[in-house]
């Protein structure tokens, strides 16, 4: 036996699948059972250990910005610069540890998807029936399964009574799948429109039946997701990789500069080993070491923000991520729409008379005339609202739905079961499309039936009206079939009703679905939430059919004229190259699977889009780590897409994401304004240094200057840029797709503002040289490096406005810190002032001494 070479096992029939396993519809004997089980291994997934700690620290060390400023404290340190080596070493220490907490964090989610798995399953093993752990399941097992159920494995189903199994975890059909054990499907047939297939995880919501494994473990559409999550390397965060590419381009200008300094040195005639250390003394100025620390802080500032907006945010990088995503994809079910089938329009006899199908808020002010109808919708049905949470529907989807629009028209579900209980019932069957049930009501019994509005309407002899019941004409129907076709285009689910009076009860073998009297019919859908048509631009990835896709997507506005639809058979007909050039004009990919949905991320992100994917289900999950950002439901969502998720939405609103976004360009911008800010510094600092080498000078500022410019005067103002409000026009700018941080003019920007605080410290130095004072010239290229640092960050609010049109919200940490670095300056030229008298007086006392030693010398000779 080898199923892995056979044909789809949905494809087959019974006979040919029983050959093929090598089974029967007696199941497996034990014995084989257990070689089976040793042979292929137990029904559960697979798990590659965890990374170990030391495993993360050495992943965080290797990163290019990390071993940068790692060789820049290691450099420090030889030029017994121990301060600064010490705070780099320090700030790489604190990253390594927020690196490796994080990483932790999103180990967890095989470990989610293996509590979707059933403890147990009920099997015939040597013809018997038993209870045996779900993990000892073979393939070719006979499974028995019953409603409540969870699939314990991927099944061919033999036996099909009634099954409806809700699968919209794994397909993201909100509607539960009628199943039907005599198909034969063809081999292309996608995942959701399997119906002689029960899949792992997903829950028997109706009726029973019986299948014979064909998939276990790893093998299982559930094990395939969890590979997926495995093998997937989601790659470095787009922030990240700027920051990297900020980090190599350093790193080549800090070389060539060690280069021309040496060199320079050495033509000078300068001893070569001293002259080394200064080069590489001034290449380790360009590093702006506090970047990494003040970007950590940055993040994790929006994260907080972001938590009072009711977004999780679980990954730092994720913020400014989502802010410069260009493309959001998102699952429908229970993401775009809200997961709960819901009832919106509805007709009754005098509806569909008057060519008219209403809006539930509408006809419910007109309730008195909808009675019937209610009682039919109360009665025949199994679903019920849990008691424990009033707002949670137990049973049936669609059944569920009903029991809400009872309510909106004055009726209690409940109160109406009590008073008028069920005395027999015609349960739902595939082949017949309906259910009625018999209550007795005013001394007299009625059956109610509702089903499928083509199966039901040739069943009908009379209809409902404001005047009593009276034929249904040839002429009736066309018109309540037209108004129902027309509700179905707009990808409602159409529900017919139907009752009957009778004198007794009748008996087992009597047929009560015939000649029966029309009441109306209801028309459901799984609708849209109403934030995200005002909120997001997104591309709409579905297991759901496409005009049930494209219906929702017009309502959101995410289809218009012009726009593709794919289908999932579409895409797998697709290389890659088509699928590239397709992405860039469908809108929406409907009825696609898992991996369809990878491959759509993957094909986006190949055309250089920053890519955020919304879902809640399983199915979504691959696609959620795939994406730069994935984005899960925080109340519908299930527990494997939250751990792969980057973001939770705690509310799942569609207007947090916005916030988000907005959030997200915010810290965007204010990394992008703290590089700048840092760097005109650094640059500032070298070309002084550099210009000084050149022309042969003393060295304008000292080692020390330096470090207490970088610490002390950029190091708060960076902070306070960090956490600057957003521009009024965030919204408008346009996100950044790929590339570094340095955008457009931004190095232009660097290096001529950067040159013309040189200057002015080259020239602050020249003035102070000219004072009979040997570290006069010092002093005052000093207090120039700083004073334009601490001016210059009011300067990096924007980089095209004027200060005096800039945002509405003053940055109060900006002034706070302009304040203190101030204090700072003045308590340091206060103590260097005093130091200089002091060591002034004692120069003096030492030539005095020395003027009077020699007198005496004089003397004695």
């Amino acid at each position: 036996m080898d199923n892995q070479k056979q044909p789809p096992s949905y494809s087959q029939t019974t006979n040919e699948l029983f050959s093929d396993l090598e089974t029967s519809s007696t199941g497996l004997s034990e014995p084989e059972a257990q070689r089976r089980l040793k042979k292929y291994g137990p029904n559960a997934l697979a798990e590659k250990p965890p990374k170990s700690t030391l495993m993360m620290l050495k992943e965080q060390i290797i990163d290019p910005m990390i071993l940068i400023l790692l060789g820049a404290a290691a450099f420090s340190a030889i030029l017994n610069e121990w301060v600064e080596a010490s705070v780099i070493f320090f700030i790489v220490v604190v990253n390594s540890i927020i690196g490796i907490i994080q990483e932790k964090k999103a180990q967890s989610s095989l470990a989610a998807l293996k509590t979707m798995s059933a403890p147990t399953a009920t099997v015939m093993r040597g013809g018997i029936e038993k209870i045996i752990p779900a993990s000892e399941l073979v393939i070719g097992d006979l499974v028995f399964l019953a409603s409540g159920d969870m699939v314990p494995a991927d099944l061919r189903l033999i036996q099909s009574a009634n099954l409806k199994i809700a699968e919209a975890a794994l397909t993201g059909e909100s509607i539960a799948s009628e199943k039907n054990a005599e198909a034969v499907l063809s081999a292309d047939c996608p995942l959701g429109d399997r119906k002689n297939m029960a899949y792992t995880s997903s829950i028997v919501t109706y009726g029973r039946g019986s299948g014979i494994v064909t998939k276990t473990g790893m093998d299982t559409e559930i094990g395939q997701i969890a590979g997926m999550l495995e093998n997937d390397d989601a790659g470095d965060t787009p922030l990240k990789r700027k920051l990297n590419a900020v980090g190599k381009v350093l790193t080549i200008i800090g070389l060539i500069i060690c280069v021309l300094i040496f060199a320079i040195g050495a033509l000078y005639g300068r001893p070569l080993l001293p002259q080394f250390l200064v080069a590489i003394s001034l290449a380790i100025s360009i590093i702006p070491e506090g970047l990494p620390a003040t970007a950590t802080i940055i993040m994790a500032l929006g994260v907080q923000r972001m938590a009072k907006q009711h977004a999780l945010i679980k990954k730092l990088p994720a913020v400014e991520t989502l802010g410069n995503a260009t493309v959001i994809c998102s699952d429908k079910t229970g993401t775009l729409t809200l997961n709960k089938m819901t009832v919106t329009h509805l007709a009754n006899g005098d509806d569909f008379l008057n060519k008219k199908i209403l809006s539930v808020q509408k006809a419910s002010q007109n309730s008195s005339s909808y009675q019937q109808l209610m009682y039919a919708a109360s009665l025949c049905n199994d679903a019920s609202f849990n008691l424990d949470k009033p707002q949670e529907v137990i049973g049936d989807p669609t059944e569920g739905a009903l029991l809400p629009l009872v309510q909106d028209f004055g009726y209690s579900a409940l109160s109406l079961k009590k008073e008028y209980p069920r005395l027999s019932e015609y349960p739902f069957d595939s082949i017949r499309k309906r259910m009625s049930t018999i209550h007795e009501i005013n001394n007299e019994y009625v059956a109610y039936t509702k089903g499928a509005l083509d199966e039901l309407l040739p069943l009908c002899d009379y209809i409902l009206t404001s005047n009593g019941t009276r034929k249904l004409t040839k002429a009736d129907q066309d018109n309540i079939l037209a108004l129902s076709h027309k509700m179905s285009d707009q990808a409602l689910r159409v529900l017919g009703f139907a009752s009957k009076n009778m004198l007794n009860l009748p008996q087992e073998d009597e047929n009560i679905e015939e000649h029966l009297v029309f009441l109306g019919a209801v028309g459901m859908i799984d609708p849209a939430r109403d934030e995200v048509k005002a909120s997001i631009k997104t591309i709409m990835i579905t297991g759901d059919h496409k005009n049930t896709a494209v219906a929702i997507a017009k309502n959101l506005g995410i289809y218009t004229n012009g726009n593709t639809v794919i289908s999932g058979t579409e895409l797998n007909e697709m290389t890659d190259n088509e699928l590239d050039q397709a992405v860039k004009s469908a809108t929406v990919f409907a009825r696609v699977s898992p991996n369809d949905k990878l491959r759509i991320i993957q094909s986006l992100k190949r055309n250089d889009e920053v890519v955020a994917m919304t879902g809640d289900g399983v199915n979504d999950s691959p696609a959620l780590k795939a994406a730069d950002i994935g984005v899960a439901m925080g109340i519908g969502g299930t527990d494997v897409a939250k751990d792969v998720s980057d973001m939770i939405l705690l509310n799942d609103s569609f207007t947090t994401i916005t916030a988000a976004i907005r959030e997200g360009r915010k810290v965007y911008r204010n990394i992008q304004k703290v590089i700048q800010f840092l760097l005109v510094g650094n640059i500032a600092e070298i070309t002084t240094l550099f210009v000084a080498t050149i022309f042969n000078w003393d060295a304008p500022l000292l080692a020390v200057h330096i470090l207490w410019v970088n610490l002390a005067t950029a190091s708060l103002p960076a902070l306070a840029l960090g956490v600057d409000p957003a521009s009024k026009n965030i919204m408008k700018h346009k996100p950044v797709k790929t590339g570094t941080l340095f955008e457009k003019d931004l190095i232009w920007r660097v290096i001529s503002q950067g040159i013309f605080v040189a200057l002015m410290t080259l020239i602050a130095y020249w003035i102070g040289e000219s004072f009979d004072n040997p570290i006069a010239g010092q002093t005052m290229a000093f207090c120039v490096l700083a004073l334009s640092q601490m001016l210059r960050a009011f300067n990096q609010h924007s980089n095209t406005d004027p200060i005096w049109v800039r945002g509405s919200k003053i940055n109060v940490w900006l002034i706070i810190s302009f304040i203190v670095s101030a204090i700072l300056m003045g308590i340091i030229l206060s103590l260097f002032s005093i130091l200089q008298v002091e060591i002034s007086k004692w120069i003096k006392k030492l030539i005095k001494a020395k003027q009077k030693e020699n007198k005496l010398q004089t003397v004695s000779d």
